[in-house]
């Protein structure tokens, strides 16, 4: 593989690409929903006569003119309930309404005009005064809420860190974050015969082409939804939320197709966030840096309404197997809260978790007076700790020496304030990264066509990711053929079964599944070019032919496949093909990893902080294409500044309310606070976990780099911030 620009590159740049509002519908009509304003209670009134009576008004729908929706909250739906059927108010921003017009506009300015009574109760809002209340879950990830994994004759973890030569403890908040991604939500529902189009951004099209038929109450083969292109996600658009299921329905209802496009403020309410997050990590270790226990136990808000599984579970995606200790407890519990759905955003539990254990890791090398990699590098896991089973590769310390050297870390200040530059106090930090590495049942298409060109096909999105590309460049590479001449398709739940864009499994999950296809096409070329009484091979036996980088090839002859196709007056050859992962599941570990450095200067008078230079070292198998694989890392960092420094959503206590629900107050990273990012990747192909020996990446890169800022601004300042995001007020007398 190689490096080269993306294949829809250019109808992005030039509009051309139509992403979920683009489309050119006919006789469209245009919802837009009402939201709640208070934050838990019940509608004990709605008057709704006025917004009927609105100009362009086609209908208003509510619970006392509800549109049907089925069941409960099915299986793919980000709340456990389902808009619009009952007059219960769960949190503020809750659909409460739909007015459908000729126009946005018109949508909206009836929307304006309708008139709610509730009977409202306190809300529940407060992470910190519910954490009494706290609950365990049934489990975390398949294992116990609360999991010790003791050494032999150790009684507790406390008696472990209480036994330790060393011990450092703190406690790390972190307020709801949103995705905020460039492309909000939106829906275009068509009904034709009885079967119903949508075109609606999705990370997982048959996901939710699922949901959607199971809440609506139609077979799953009457509903194709498309999303060929997707303006981001980060994990806000694999559930379905409420616009799709309602838009569908209400163009049923009225006999004409519907679009639904929420409006940024909406999305703070319609759709889900991460969950806000308290832990606390106590590290044990012997006077040589040896960890003798590792302590993690984390408190996260879940919604009232939301999907109850899709907390961030902190300690057991990041202190399960970040480093070696004989001792580790992981704790998780959940505070339940009147606020909009949690829902995974990019790396759950792994973003938060890192910036508390990486941030105490820092901690414990101050206190021994050791430097933070040599720290890192006593404590490496040669094995996944629990479970004995090795990595199916693991180069985290070539990570380590590799950003060490490209960064200069070995010409840092040995203790913090001691570089002053100006009105600048300037630090450095470093932190680790680490995201298990997904495969999922994934079935890939190749068609060999008579023009030369391969169709290449799975039923995957791409965000912004690079899907496209990887699918070209990985169904040229697997024929011999130039990626101009593979014709990718994806974005449709009508194609070859996948689950979707997430968990950084995209690439891993679907490269198998095409380059298996690839195979099977050859083979059946092959078997047509001996067989079939027009062709120039006909008669020769299996052996005496073979494919070779588009050409089929036999004694004095060479003739290409989309040749061979036309002679033959063969539309095509397909060929489909499913691969997952197998038994090697239970031999080993599947992880990616890599290591942060960066500098960072504090205005030693406002508080001012600067991410001046990040170095980033990636170890995740065989890069498909360096150019969009490095574009990912860079994403994650960028990321991860903004949980750093930036982001949080500001929830009113007494309401429930989000104050800051727009991007001009919810404060997100832009250009100028992006400094020069180096992403360097290791080449060591993981083989064992597909035969591509890719590992996914999308994620990997924002875990740590918050932790990486924090310890560069406490080496700056000498002023350790444990509460995110690490603000001037946090500084502005370091």
């Amino acid at each position: 593989m190689t490096a080269i620009s993306r294949i829809d590159g250019r109808i992005k740049v030039t509009g051309a690409a139509r992403y979920s509002a683009d489309y050119p519908v006919g006789d469209l009509a245009n919802g837009y929903l009402l939201l709640s304003t208070i934050g838990r209670g019940t509608i004990r009134a709605l008057d709704t006569a006025a917004a009927q009576h609105s100009p362009g008004v086609l209908a208003v729908y509510t619970h006392a003119n509800p549109l049907p929706l089925f069941g409960g909250a099915e299986s793919g739906v980000g709340y456990n309930w389902l808009p619009l059927q009952d007059d219960q108010v769960r949190h503020h921003g809750q659909i409460v309404g739909l007015v459908v017009a000729e126009t946005f506009e018109q949508a909206r300015d009836a929307a304006a005009l309708v008139r709610v009574d509730y009977a409202a109760v306190p809300p529940r809002a407060s992470l910190r005064d519910g954490i009494p209340g706290a609950t365990l879950p049934d489990d975390v990830n398949g294992e116990p809420a609360l999991l010790d994994l003791l050494a032999d004759g150790v009684a507790s973890i406390d008696e472990a860190l209480g036994a330790s030569d060393v011990l450092v403890t703190g406690t790390f908040t972190q307020p709801i974050e949103y995705h905020s991604a460039m492309e909000p939500h939106a829906a275009i529902a068509v009904w034709r015969d009885g079967y119903l189009t949508l075109y609606s951004g999705a990370q997982a099209p048959q996901l939710a082409a699922g949901t959607i038929a199971a809440t609506i109450g139609v077979d799953p083969s009457r509903v194709h939804l498309l999303s060929p292109h997707v303006g981001g996600g980060f994990g806000n658009k694999i559930l379905t939320w409420g616009h799709p299921l309602l838009a569908a329905v209400a163009a049923k209802a009225l006999g004409r197709p519907v679009r639904i496009v929420l409006t940024r403020e909406q999305t703070f309410g319609v759709t889900g966030h991460r969950s806000a997050m308290s832990q606390t990590v106590s590290l044990g270790a012997g006077r040589a840096g040896h960890l003798v226990a590792i302590k993690h136990d984390a408190y996260a808000g879940m919604s009232g309404g939301g999907d109850g599984f899709l907390y961030e579970a902190a300690p057991h995606t990041t202190s399960r197997y970040f480093y070696a200790s004989p001792n580790i407890h992981l704790g998780q519990r959940l505070v339940t809260l009147d606020v909009p759905p949690q829902t995974p955003m990019r790396a759950p539990g792994q973003e938060a978790g890192s910036f508390a254990l990486e941030t105490a890791m820092d901690e414990l090398a101050v206190r021994l007076g050791l430097d933070p990699v040599e720290l890192r590098l006593r404590n490496y896991a040669t094995t996944y700790p629990g479970r004995g089973v090795p990595w199916s590769g693991k180069h985290l310390d070539e990570c380590y020496r590799v950003g060490a050297e490209a960064f200069g870390w070995s010409r840092r200040a040995p203790v913090p304030r001691a570089v002053v530059e100006g009105d600048w106090l300037v630090g450095t930090g470093m932190a680790t990264a680490a995201y298990p590495a997904s495969r999922y049942r994934t079935t890939g298409k190749v068609r060999l066509q008579p023009d030369g060109t391969a169709a290449v096909s799975t039923a995957t999105s791409d965000l912004g990711t690079g899907m496209w590309t990887v699918l070209a460049m990985v169904g040229a590479d697997a024929l011999g053929i130039p990626v101009d001449r593979v014709r990718p398709a994806l974005g449709d739940s009508a194609l070859p079964g996948n689950p979707g864009a997430f968990a950084s499994a995209g690439t891993a999950s679907s490269a198998p599944a095409v380059q298996a296809a690839a195979r099977s096409a050859t083979r059946a070329l092959l078997e047509l070019a001996v067989t079939h009484e027009r062709s120039p091979f006909h008669g020769m036996s299996q052996d005496q032919v073979r494919y070779e980088r588009g050409d089929v090839v036999g004694p004095g002859r060479r003739i290409p496949f989309g040749t061979l196709l036309g002679v033959v007056n063969l539309a095509g050859i397909d060929a489909t093909e499913t691969t997952a992962l197998g038994p090697e599941r239970e031999r080993f570990a599947f992880t990616s990893f890599g290591a942060h450095f960066c500098e960072v200067a504090v205005n030693r008078w406002t508080g001012e902080s600067r991410v001046r230079r990040v170095t980033t070292v990636i170890d995740a198998g065989a890069i498909v294409n360096e150019k969009t694989a490095r574009s990912q890392i860079i994403g994650g960092v960028i990321f991860g500044i903004g949980q750093a420094l930036f982001e949080s959503a500001d929830l009113e206590p007494d309401t429930g309310r989000i104050a800051n629900a727009n991007l001009a107050d919810y404060v997100l990273p832009v250009s100028t606070d992006v400094p020069p990012i180096d992403v360097r990747f290791l080449s060591h192909p993981d083989t064992v976990f597909n035969p591509l020996g890719a590992r996914g990446i999308g994620e990997l890169g924002t875990v740590g780099i918050a932790a990486a800022i924090g310890n560069a601004v406490h080496h700056a300042t000498g002023r350790r911030v444990r509460d995110l995001p690490i603000t001037l007020d946090k500084l502005i007398d370091a």
